[in-house]
């Protein structure tokens, strides 16, 4: 009787452990199956905003006008030996910046609500996230690469040509592209690990990373600090940097004698400054109305998606009208291909 009393509660414990360990297992299983990640989201910007379709005709238009601008500009200066130069360097850095932000959202957008194609896979969902906040950011951060160049070409002109060479420019922009990779790609790879059982509806114009990752129901404080670091590190960060060399420049001008110089030494700062202009105010201004809780959401939405669509429209622009070598250089190639027109119209006849 012992003995089966022993085997008997021998039996119950291991019964008792079986059932523990099935338990911890179905536990398991269970926090497995809470894990969802869809297919597919459903991109919802401009709900309900009246005569949609005229604005998308015009980011057409703005699309096609950011291509061949910056086109052009990658251009002239890969073709033209004169802007083989560090700063020149940069504005090509911009000019490739501009037309991958333009060729990563407005295509896609367009695509998204003109056709009524809404439905986005999860994977090419998050590839147009990183290419739009990739290019956005990258051309922030040469905004800052060329205040720096500025900074340097006016506050320490004779030893500009000692400190701005190929080699640290090529360095330097390296370094913005290896900072803003490295950054952006740690930002989209936690999106993966959130779970999506909320909502696929995706309240923005294009996979917006606070729109996704507010969607998950698990733990998001890791994307949320990623979001705030996003928009410290480039926005706030590049903007402060920017305002505090022309800080400088400012200073230096200030010690010039004659107004003449300064006049100068600012003309030669006057594309850089409507470039910055162009890309922060529209930002900035959306951000603080939003933080207001002012702003309508299909007013958020359009505001933030011209303030990405217009700098890549106007940065070409700027800078074959204020430049004086780019400008020059133009006339000179439509000179160049008037003549050739001539002289072929010649022959014909």
């Amino acid at each position: 009787m012992v003995f089966f009393d022993l085997q008997a509660k021998k039996t119950g414990k291991k019964r008792q452990k079986n059932q523990t360990s099935m338990a911890s297992m179905n536990s398991i299983h269970s926090l497995n199956t809470t894990f969802v990640r869809p297919s597919f989201f459903f991109i919802n910007g401009f709900y309900n905003v009246p005569h949609a379709k005229y604005y998308y005709v015009f980011l057409c238009f703005v699309f096609g006008v950011s291509v061949l601008g910056n086109s052009f500009v990658i251009f002239i200066i890969y073709i033209e030996r004169s802007f083989h130069t560090p700063k020149y360097m940069a504005i090509f850095n911009l000019a490739v910046a501009d037309l991958g932000e333009s060729t990563a959202l407005i295509p896609n957008l367009i695509a998204t609500f003109l056709f009524n194609s809404q439905y986005i896979s999860f994977d090419a969902c998050m590839a147009n996230m990183f290419f739009v906040f990739f290019f956005s950011c990258l051309q922030a951060l040469t905004l800052t690469v060329l205040a720096y160049d500025r900074l340097v070409a006016i506050c320490l002109p004779l030893r500009y040509h000692a400190i701005i060479t190929m080699q640290a420019m090529t360095v330097i922009l390296t370094v913005v592209w290896a900072y803003n990779s490295l950054f952006l790609i740690s930002t989209v790879a936690l999106v993966t690990r959130l779970s999506f059982c909320k909502s696929i509806v995706v309240k923005s114009y294009f996979c917006d990373h606070g729109p996704i990752y507010t969607l998950s129901c698990n733990d998001n404080l890791v994307n949320y600090i990623m979001a705030k670091l996003n928009i410290a590190f480039f926005l706030y960060l590049p903007f402060i940097l920017t305002v505090l060399s022309y800080v400088f420049i400012g200073g230096a001008l200030f010690k010039l004698a004659s107004w003449e110089g300064r006049f100068k030494a600012i003309k030669t700062c006057s594309a850089h400054l409507m470039l910055v202009a162009v890309y922060y105010l529209p930002i900035m201004g959306t951000y603080i109305a939003a933080a207001a809780g002012t702003l309508h959401p299909n007013a958020r939405i359009i505001n933030t998606s011209l303030a990405n669509a217009i700098p890549p429209l106007l940065n070409p622009i700027i800078y074959v009208l204020n430049t004086e070598e780019v400008k020059e250089f133009s006339k000179r190639l439509l000179n160049r291909k008037e003549k050739n027109t001539t002289e072929i119209i010649n022959q014909m006849k």
